[in-house]
């Protein structure tokens, strides 16, 4: 006889959770500063199509001839800020940055200061993901043709190492997960 509580913990475990995609709600200013929260939540797919949403809520407000909105929430950025009365173009850009680049384009896109060119130009010097900023420094100086006898290669300390060289601004170092660093390489 088949357990019905195992078979569903089984199915609650296997099924895949899907994040969500960049969306952005919307309200209606002469709504909210009346005490009304009037507002629409749209996905953030084009300029266009999130202006026609908005116009469709600003004419179904409860508050006659209202003109003015605000982004008064968002979700699916991966926790990257998102300014109230940033334009559509800018939401729509950021949405296809963080489609691409994940929780990983939203912390580059935070450390430089929301600036969505610089955090673009950052993934030029992108090179890759690790377990540990040690790693890459090994993996670098492998790579690089360092020749380390074997003797004496247990005695490097390549955190050391790792650490002196995000000290130097030579790599930047970005964690996302239990064992997963993202560096970037300044070459």
């Amino acid at each position: 006889m088949t357990d019905p509580h195992a078979t569903l913990a089984r199915a609650a475990i296997a099924a895949p959770v899907l994040p969500d995609e960049p969306r952005i709600y919307v309200a209606c200013l002469a709504a909210y500063n009346n005490g009304r929260l009037h507002g629409r939540w749209i996905d953030a797919t084009t300029p266009d199509k999130i202006w026609r949403e908005v116009s469709a809520m600003l004419r179904a407000s409860p508050e006659p001839d209202a003109e003015e909105w605000a982004i008064h929430d968002y979700e699916g950025f991966e926790g990257a800020h998102l300014s109230e009365y940033a334009s559509f173009d800018t939401v729509c850009e950021l949405a296809g940055f963080i489609g691409e680049f994940g929780e990983l384009g939203a912390r580059i896109y935070g450390h430089y200061g929301n600036d969505l060119e610089q955090a673009r130009a950052a993934f030029e010097d992108y090179a890759g993901e690790y377990r540990s900023a040690a790693d890459f420094a090994e993996e670098l100086h492998t790579e690089l043709g360092t020749q380390v006898p074997e003797s004496l290669s247990y005695y490097i300390d390549w955190q050391a190492l790792a650490r002196d060289m995000a000290l130097n601004g030579e790599i930047m170092v970005f964690q996302t997960g239990f064992d997963e660093v993202h560096v970037f390489w300044s070459r």
